[in-house]
């Protein structure tokens, strides 16, 4: 493991080949534009999802099971290198809640799991 999670900020943790997590790329790419302190961990594709500049390669899934992802998506919010909040999947409100960006996904569906 080289690279390092931002200790404050916002981590989603995706892989290319979830469903869930192609659908939101865009959300991630406005989240990345709007958050300085945006991060992605990928599980299986260093480029996914581009328009972010701050991704992690986890091919070898250390990040993730030091962090017991169990499904992607999974967005968490770190604060102090601790996790204060976690959502699983697609939740629109808590996408927006943890973003910030109220307006974030707005034409997609309010659920779809990982």
């Amino acid at each position: 493991m080289t690279q390092t999670l931002v200790a404050d900020g916002l981590v989603a943790f995706v892989k290319r080949a979830c469903p869930t997590c192609s659908m939101i790329a865009p959300q991630m790419q406005e989240a990345a534009k709007a958050r300085a302190d945006f991060q992605v961990v990928t599980q299986d594709d260093v480029t996914f999802p581009a328009g972010v500049a701050n991704r992690v390669d986890d091919r070898e899934l250390d990040h993730s099971y030091l962090n017991n992802i169990e499904a992607t998506p999974t967005l968490i919010h770190f604060a102090g290198g601790k996790e204060v909040e976690r959502v699983m999947g697609w939740d629109r409100a808590g996408w927006q809640r943890l973003t910030g960006i109220a307006t974030l996904g707005g034409a997609l569906p309010p659920l779809v799991p990982g």
